[in-house]
């Protein structure tokens, strides 16, 4: 049985950071590529970075410079460093393969005051 277990997420003011972390339980972690997704209110569900098997690493416009994506294939998880967080980061924040599979954890809400 999959398990996506995010953490990490607060209320942080505006040029602050966070670190997300994501335990990844029933799938052969090292083999997939990964990434962390995000929904705003209102909004549909986008991804902001990925990180491959091979470790390489993309991100969304949006993002770029400010995220930071990692993986620990020892522990099964994977990370995303937000540093110069901006109220348009504020979002319910979830790890998933790329592609997404269908199952989809709680996700970590993050909360970006101005």
């Amino acid at each position: 049985q999959v398990q996506l277990v995010e953490s990490g997420g607060g209320l942080v003011q505006a040029g602050g950071s966070l670190r997300l972390s994501c335990a990844a339980r029933g799938i052969v972690f090292r083999l997939y590529d990964m990434g962390w997704y995000r929904q705003a209110p209102g909004k549909q569900r986008e991804l902001v970075s990925r990180i491959d098997s091979d470790f390489s690493r993309n991100y969304a416009d949006s993002v770029k410079g400010r995220f930071t994506i990692s993986r620990d294939n020892s522990k099964d998880e994977v990370y995303l460093q937000m540093n110069s967080l901006l109220p348009e980061d504020t979002a319910v924040y979830y790890c998933n393969q790329v592609p997404a599979l269908g199952y989809w954890g709680q996700g970590t809400q993050v909360t970006v005051s101005s």
